[in-house]
């Protein structure tokens, strides 16, 4: 099938391409870009994208798509779809699952389950069996069956020598350790430590749990000169550690979260539990210092840690909730309306942080806006003005603290694998 999309503006900052041109797409392959005449297109195939961006398809390196265990709460399908109407082409799923990912039968299960879907999906392997710390998971195995990663999100790498291990064996592949920050014996909390926690009679959880991992995790990347990314990095002086060892050039990389750059624990107050998620929202010092590092290059990404509960689950009381909130279909309007609108990164800066960043640090090649190569874009609305609507997610979960929130900016369609995802339909093109 033949398609046009018109007036876009091309950005693809590692080709050095930023102009304002048509794309011909013809059988899911970029065929011809430039001015097109659209009269040898039926009406129906034609788009008009007017001044809108057209960048490499986004990538989300932390998504949890809870199956295999907790399809009810979404389901690889499910989160895919989430991903298509948030503006991704991509995604990595972490492995706390049940069981976990930690043997390729679990990693074939998924990609099983994502085959033939317009978005891509890449497994992130665990490091321990059953993410228990005790013993390695089988990493060859795992990377041999699609894993592009390590981790035991959800907790820290239990020891410095499984951590030693991990990096050691992941690193023969060159993939990274994927690590949730945070001191085991200084997390019984439900928020952060702090004034506000006092306040609310909630017990708090210190940034100091976070800075002790990423400081162990910093050392052992330095001594091992492995690879450790530092999963959504929520404390000043954690981010701060990740920038005085990048400048030692010691291999670490970092992401932030959308909430955790735009909202603080005075957000608890409402006892809401959908502001309740790990690491805890942390204070205003934390938020301009995530700010800081995102336009400084400390941290090299955005990423949802997208995490479906169920109603009921979040409806305990907020001391027994589960962590965590939605993020996928978000994530880009969060970006433009509290980076780009308000001067702190171009849309070139989010192009990096969205799309090209994530995939070096998994190895994943970055779609190029070429002739002759596979269409795997995203198409922006930089000026779309809309309301956070949670009934009308993709996603099987509902719980996010951003609903009715006004944003501006959004992504009006993503093409991937011969499909396109339009106004609320998925086609084939």
């Amino acid at each position: 099938m033949d398609i046009l999309l018109k007036s876009m503006n091309l950005l693809d900052p590692e080709n050095n391409i930023e102009k304002k041109a048509d794309l011909h797409i013809k059988d899911g392959v970029i065929y011809k870009i430039g001015e097109i005449d659209s009269s040898q297109f039926e009406d129906e195939n034609i788009y008009d994208f007017e001044d809108k961006y057209c960048v490499p398809g986004l990538f989300d390196m932390h998504v949890h798509l809870r199956e295999p265990g907790r399809e009810d709460k979404e389901t690889v399908v499910s989160g895919c779809n989430s991903s298509a109407a948030g503006g991704f082409t991509g995604l990595a799923c972490m492995p706390n699952t049940t069981p976990a990912i930690d043997s390729a039968e679990v990693v074939n299960l998924i990609l099983q389950k994502a085959k033939d879907h317009l978005v891509d999906v890449y497994p992130v392997g665990a490091v321990s069996l059953a993410r228990e710390g005790e013993a390695l998971a089988p990493i060859a195995e795992l990377v041999e069956a699609g894993a592009v990663a390590f981790s035991d999100d959800g907790v820290a790498v239990k020891t410095s020598a499984i951590l030693r291990s991990a990096m050691e064996y992941a690193g023969m592949y060159n993939a990274p350790i994927i690590e949730h920050c945070e001191d085991p014996s200084l997390d019984d909390g439900a928020m952060n430590e702090s004034f506000v926690s006092t306040q609310l009679g909630l017990p708090g959880i210190p940034t100091v749990a976070e800075d002790i991992i990423v400081a162990r995790d910093i050392l052992m990347a330095e001594y091992t000169g492995e690879r450790i990314h530092i999963a959504h990095i929520s404390s000043k002086n954690s981010i701060n550690l990740v920038r005085e060892a990048k400048a030692k050039g010691i291999k670490v990389t970092a992401e932030v979260t959308p909430h955790h750059f735009t909202l603080t624990d005075d957000n608890v107050k409402s006892y809401d539990t959908n502001y309740k998620m790990n690491p805890p929202l942390r204070g205003n010092e934390d938020v301009k210092a995530a700010i800081e590092g995102l336009k400084d290059g400390t941290i090299d990404c955005i990423a949802s840690d997208h995490a479906p509960h169920k109603i009921e689950e979040k409806e305990h009381e907020f001391i027994y909730a589960p962590n965590g909130i939605t993020g996928l279909e978000t994530q880009v309007g969060i970006t433009f309306s509290e980076l780009v609108h308000k001067g702190i990164l171009t849309v070139k800066d989010v192009v990096y942080k969205l799309s090209v960043n994530p995939r070096k640090i998994l190895n994943i090649p970055t779609p190029s806006i070429k002739e002759g190569e596979k269409a795997n874009l995203t198409i922006i609305d930089d000026k779309q003005i809309w309301t956070v609507d949670l009934s009308k997610t993709k996603s099987k979960s509902k719980n996010s603290p951003f609903d009715k929130r006004l944003l501006t900016g959004k992504s009006t369609a993503v093409i991937n694998n011969g499909q396109m995802y339009y106004n609320d339909e998925f086609k084939l093109i």
